[in-house]
């Protein structure tokens, strides 16, 4: 198999995108408190940034309609899916304001937080920073929950997991 190679560009988006999508990430939804209530978006756009002090970040798309919610947004939480939360990824990818089939509760701050995941990083707003066609938003994380279990990965466009070791 030989190798390709290219310069970035608008002819070139959609081998970028395939070139990015080698390597496999987690699969991540984002949670705050609206005036028109909770709000969430399916992310794969997140890492941690630093230890002390506890900060994290996260990236949306300017062209999303939740973009400015969220990067105006106080208080945050970044939820790490579980491998069997699929559907609700899905769900939140294309709806985020539809909390009705989802067991949610709010936080002590008001944030709405989603019962299942394996992580939970609840975040207050630390700074934002242009990132070309996103916005990279900083978050303090001032609580972890955690809990068993394995996460969902996404890759090459498609979710999956990890298999068994035997």
């Amino acid at each position: 198999m030989s190798e390709t190679s290219f310069t970035p560009g608008p002819e070139t988006t959609r081998a970028f995108r395939n070139a990015l999508g080698c390597f496999g990430t987690g699969v991540t939804i984002v949670t705050t408190l609206t005036s028109r209530g909770p709000l969430a978006i399916t992310v794969n756009s997140f890492t941690s940034v630093s230890m002390d002090p506890a900060l994290l970040l996260w990236c949306p798309a300017k062209r999303s309609l939740r973009h400015d919610a969220f990067v105006s947004a106080d208080r945050f939480a970044v939820h790490v899916v579980a491998e069997d939360q699929l559907e609700l990824a899905r769900h939140f990818a294309l709806n985020g304001e539809d909390f009705d089939t989802v067991d949610w509760q709010p936080n002590d701050e008001g944030t709405p937080t989603l019962s299942g995941c394996i992580a939970r990083f609840e975040c207050r707003h630390f700074g934002c920073h242009p990132g070309g066609d996103h916005s990279i938003v900083i978050g303090a994380v001032h609580r972890v929950t955690t809990r068993p279990g394995k996460g969902l990965i996404f890759k090459h466009g498609l979710y999956g997991g990890f298999l068994e070791q035997s």
